[in-house]
């Protein structure tokens, strides 16, 4: 399974972006999708994850009300809606693949390369 994200870049504080993530390969066995993010110096924190089977979604509590986490089965992609941004949520953003709906990164086997998201 190959991920490929797309989308991040340069906002100002209150602004919104929407990363993509584009699965390919053999995705039949692929349960549930997830954005993590990682700043320079620490683990990576699960934002927000989808069971791709339905619509179930679970936010991390430092986004919740403010991301919103979708798919498009049809094309295998899986977005990630972040509204309000604060310098806070500056860090590189990575998909993740996996068979168990969780923000836990040991969950997942698939990553993608990571895409930067800077707030000022």
């Amino acid at each position: 399974v190959q991920l490929v994200e797309s989308g991040g870049g340069s906002v100002q504080a209150g602004g919104s972006l929407r990363l993509s993530c584009v699965a390919s390969g053999y995705v039949d066995d692929i349960m549930c999708m997830a954005w993590f993010r990682q700043e320079p110096g620490t683990g990576r924190e699960g934002v927000a994850t989808i069971y791709t089977g339905g619509e179930d979604t679970y936010y991390a509590d430092s986004v919740k009300g403010r991301a919103i986490i979708s798919q498009d089965n049809a094309t295998n992609t899986v977005y990630l809606q972040l509204n309000t941004l604060k310098p806070e949520d500056t860090a590189t953003y990575y998909c993740a693949a996996g068979t168990l709906p969780s923000l836990n990164s040991a969950h997942f086997d698939y990553w993608g390369q990571g895409t930067q998201v800077t707030v000022s």
